[in-house]
């Protein structure tokens, strides 16, 4: 191992060189997820670099013991249910999996064994290697089935005391000795207590059972068992803790990054010098000024708001104040929120809602209504139920009209609510000290990014449902529905102090500038803009109408099914063993001779066979009855049934309803993975320029990576290489270009050859695309936004072509998990169809290969191949 890396920095070597795939997760993991929590890609990445580790990595440590550091909300839980079912495949059948606090376990517990619950993380049925598997609930491993998944759902302490103060029917160390054992530690941090302390004698650790020597005495019992941490914050700061983790670190995907891909709200942080009421009112406003906007929307999502004391009573006491003044609100109060000067949201909100019409009296009065108090909820220490967690944790349900949420520090990490858009901090201390961040800020830093985690929407079939949408474009009313506002007492120096404190964890940019993108004027002057047009494809379902039938591949694979014997045997203790074999028969059956009333059963226990999900793979099927009977689909499947002979030559109805089920859960989950769901049309409409090019305002992260060129303008850049004054050039269609370094370059390059291109073409501009247009992939849909479009008319306007060049700059880093994006672009100029009544114009349509300043031959030949131009040989090649 470098000495200078840590594993998960050797593995992101890999992946960025082509050596280790992202792109793929293994079948028995994809196929017995739950289908309705999509895998996304850096969860696709965690999975590939535990397979790369466990399957491939030449210095692994045995018994191996793995870190994933994870954003809050990133999906750990995925994570873990991913790499049980592949250490399922591997031969491990006892987990366990602790964590810090009992609330927490009793989610995970209900994630793993519920599955009525919206965040049960398995598919209805699993199966891996042709075998129907479960996931069973157990307090020790001696009654384990050994054919599935067998867990231990504990806390850290209940692990520690079980194992050191021992009791009838409950774990042992001895339980270990002879068991693979996989422990999985949920908020792993915990478990460093003694690392945390720093070198010991060896009289020391043994006087000390604490919660990490009990962890690593299990994990220590067996060479081949494995310890899989999850955390969002590890202490990676601390030197003992840095180090224990070097040669373990598999996969870190802290908060920064998290955010920086869009899956968290951005944090606004509102600070205004007035009273604790006051403040509270002004979130009231915005929160309900979500609603609205979300109604608009047609979308149903409730806003809640959080109001955070310092003790007990006086969150109390505000609790009661705020339900009084609520009720007593009067059109004077509101009006002076509506007029009061310096807050620009507040002032977009009122305008907004003065624009649908709501009267100062309508609100007033639906405030009243929403913010009553059966639905303020208070929560603290001495004021806390089973009742009031099970409505905290649902406060997403549409049963749950709590708006409101009264606390003190009652909510720490086992809190997930996605639904929260407002903190107000009615405190004002500050406990920093000498420049250094105080426990309590840093802890409601902690909070924010909790509160931070994304709420899904979307209001068009090709935006992501679980990224933010609008960072390009702040001006859109939808914008505010991506934002967590924390209010808090006019402070500066807390407020530097929290900013600080956000910005270590990675919930806030260090440094954000907003941007403003602007065509130029007489860009929009010239008759390009007012009646060109761009060529774009759609994203549309699979056309699925040519099929007729199951894959053949479905319908003539034999599915196996084996049935226990019943056999047992009895021999002598210390004696010879008594001779006798299990005699198992194998019988091929075919489905359709079980019988219709057999089939359906057992299409009823599986919810994919529901007819319309069917008809959504076989458009042309007319009934269930048909799906059983017809030899195009599962009457002649064949099942090898083993076991006994008297069984599987006359099977039961028990035993071929389990049979049934078995087969038809493996055929749902070939259908699935055979089945691409969208695809990219071939036909590319025109679109006007004028439409689709538009201003708009940017939020822009500044120095957050290596590329310090994001987001500062060309005209301004320190590196002379890349500076150009691009309010001068008639070609660019905006007044600058706030791109990284490549894209950066690239306009360089088109400068450089704009005066042989000129020679040849009347018109050339080159757009830059900040969310303007899609593109999808033939394929399969997905989503690319090149970063250029290159435009070229020809001075011949009868004869000559108008080309449509679409250009993605890439850094090098970039360009292995791009490759699909690459491979795209390459196939549209074979591939495209134009849709168009312009009869006499010509129009070509080019996608480039991906263009970088250090590896740019293949580019450059690709333009002068397509173009059949000649550039001036002074210019760089």
């Amino acid at each position: 191992m470098n000495d200078d890396q840590t594993l998960a920095q050797q593995i992101t070597t890999g992946i960025q060189w082509g050596f280790i795939s992202t792109d793929e997760v293994k079948p028995h993991i994809k196929d017995n997820l739950n289908p309705e929590l999509p895998i996304r890609p850096y969860q696709a990445e965690a999975f590939s670099r535990f397979a790369y580790y466990t399957g491939r990595y030449s210095d692994r440590i045995k018994p191996t013991q793995l870190l994933f550091h994870m954003a809050t909300g990133s999906g750990k839980t995925l994570i873990m249910a991913g790499c049980i079912l592949d250490l399922y495949e591997q031969g491990y059948r006892h987990f366990i999996c602790f964590v810090n606090n009992s609330n927490v376990i009793e989610k995970t517990r209900d994630n793993f064994l519920n599955s009525r619950s919206s965040k049960y993380l398995f598919n209805d049925t699993l199966s891996i290697a042709d075998k129907k598997i479960a996931i069973r609930a157990v307090d020790n491993f001696e009654t384990a089935s050994r054919g599935d998944i067998n867990m231990v759902f504990t806390t850290i302490q209940g692990l520690h005391a079980r194992l050191n103060t021992p009791r009838e029917n409950s774990l042992t160390y001895e339980d270990f000795e002879d068991k693979k054992i996989v422990l999985i530690s949920d908020e792993a941090h915990h478990i460093n207590a003694e690392t945390k302390k720093g070198a010991k004698t060896k009289g020391e650790v043994a006087r000390i059972l604490s919660w990490e020597c009990t962890v690593n005495k299990i994990f220590k019992a067996h060479s081949d068992n494995y310890l899989l941490e999850f955390t969002a914050t590890v202490d990676l700061s601390n030197k003992e803790i840095e180090k224990k983790y070097r040669d373990k670190l598999l996969f870190d995907y802290p908060l920064k990054q998290f955010r920086i891909d869009k899956y968290s709200k951005e944090v606004q942080v509102l600070q205004a010098d007035l009273p604790p009421f006051e403040r509270a009112l002004q979130a009231v406003m915005l929160n309900q000024y979500r609603r609205k906007v979300f109604e608009t929307h047609g979308l149903h999502i409730k806003p809640v708001i959080l109001f955070k004391s310092k003790t007990i009573k006086a969150s109390r006491d505000f609790f009661g104040e705020f339900v009084s003044r609520i009720q007593s609100l009067t059109p004077p109060t509101v009006d002076g929120i509506k007029n009061r000067p310096g807050n620009p949201t507040l002032q977009k909100a009122f305008r907004y809602l003065d624009g649908k019409g709501i009267t100062t009296a309508a609100l007033i009065a639906e405030l009243k209504v929403d913010f009553s108090r059966d639905k303020c909820i208070a929560v603290d220490s001495k004021n806390d139920s089973e009742e009031k967690q099970l409505a905290l944790n649902s406060l997403e349900d549409e049963n749950n009209a709590y708006r409101a949420v009264f606390a003190v520090d009652k909510l720490n990490e086992g809190w997930d609510v996605l639904n929260l858009f407002d903190i107000v901090r009615l405190y004002d201390t500050r406990d920093s000290k000498a420049g250094k961040i105080g426990k309590t800020t840093m802890s409601e830093a902690q909070l924010i990014g909790r509160g931070a985690r994304y709420c899904p929407f979307k209001v068009s079939a090709e935006q992501p449902l679980y990224q933010r949408k609008y960072d390009g474009d702040l001006e859109r009313d939808l914008r505010i529905c991506e934002e967590l506002y924390y209010h808090s007492a006019h402070n500066p120096k807390y407020i530097s102090e929290l900013n600080s404190a956000l910005a270590e964890i990675g919930i806030k940019a260090s440094k954000t500038v907003q941007r403003r993108l602007k065509l130029k004027d007489r860009f929009k002057q010239t008759n390009f803009y007012k009646s060109g047009v761009i060529y774009v494809n759609e994203k549309k379902g699979c056309d699925r109408s040519g099929i007729y039938k199951l894959d053949a591949s479905v319908r003539d694979k034999i599915y196996k099914e084996k049935f226990p014997t019943g056999y047992t045997s009895v021999s002598r203790a210390f004696g010879d063993a008594l001779q006798g074999n299990i005699k198992n028969t194998a019988q091929i059956h075919e489905l359709g001779s079980f019988g219709k009333p057999i089939l359906r059963k057992a299409i009823d226990e599986l919810p994919f066979y529901r007819f319309d999900n069917l008809q959504g793979y076989f458009p042309h099927l007319s009934s269930i009855t048909a799906f059983i009977t017809s030899a195009a689909f599962l009457k002649d499947v064949q099942i090898e049934m083993e076991g006994a002979a008297a069984q599987v030559q006359n099977p039961d109805n028990e035993m071929k309803l389990a049979a049934a089920v078995s087969v038809l859960d493996e055929i749902s989950k070939l259908i699935r993975r055979g089945a691409v769901e969208f695809e990219g049309t071939r036909r590319f409409k025109p679109q006007d320029i004028s439409y689709t090019f538009t201003d708009k305002t940017m939020n822009i992260v500044v120095d957050e990576d290596a590329d310090r060129e994001y987001g500062m303008p060309q005209s301004e850049t320190a590196n002379s290489d890349l500076f150009i004054d691009l309010s001068r050039a008639d070609w660019y269609a905006y007044s600058d270009n706030y791109g990284t370094d490549q894209e950066k370059y690239l306009v360089r390059y088109i400068e450089q050859a704009y005066n042989s291109l000129r020679n040849k073409y009347a018109e050339i501009y080159l757009i830059r695309n900040e969310k303007h247009f899609k593109l999808y992939t033939f394929d399969d849909g997905r989503a690319v936004e090149p970063d250029f479009v290159l435009f070229l008319k020809g001075k011949n306007r009868d004869k000559s072509p108008t080309y449509q060049l679409f250009i993605e700059a890439k850094g090098k880093h970039l360009v292995a998990n791009d490759r699909w994006k690459e491979k795209f672009l390459k196939q549209i100029e074979a591939k495209y169809e134009l849709h168009t009544v312009f009869e006499s114009k010509d129009f070509k349509l080019i996608g480039m290969p991906f263009y970088n300043e250090e590896n740019k031959r293949q580019f450059d030949d690709n333009l002068h191949e397509v173009l059949n131009y000649e550039m001036d040989d002074s210019l760089p090649r």
